[in-house]
């Protein structure tokens, strides 16, 4: 699978896409460019799978790419994914997340987009 990279190197790209999907995670809707909302997709759509089957395995995968931020108190993202995003997607096959694009970026004209969860 092809997959942009960024202009980072490796380590960079898995950080920022790591803190990217847990913002996505706890906010349900970021703003963001272009390129790295195409990335996000890929990558929400995933846990939204994993959370979906619930199992223990999912759990522990998800939990290796979601970064352990607390939402609320007493909840991390990882339990949200689980716990309110899983049952939300049970009868949807894929498309959890949608991408609008809105106006550039006032300091480098960067074409941005706001990605959320449909």
């Amino acid at each position: 699978m092809a997959y942009s990279r960024l202009r980072r190197n490796s380590d960079q790209r898995k950080a920022l896409l790591r803190d990217l999907v847990t913002d996505i995670i706890i906010n349900e809707r970021i703003v963001t460019t272009e390129a790295k909302a195409k990335e996000l997709k890929k990558l929400a759509d995933k846990m939204i799978t994993l959370a979906k089957d619930g199992s223990l395995s999912a759990r522990r995968q998800a939990a290796e790419t979601v970064r352990f931020e607390e939402v609320k108190e007493g909840q991390n993202a990882v339990q949200k994914l689980f716990s309110e995003l899983g049952p939300r997607y049970q009868d949807r096959n894929g498309g959890y997340t949608r991408i609008i694009k809105t106006v550039p970026r006032r300091g480098d004209a960067a074409p941005m987009a706001i990605i959320e969860f449909v």
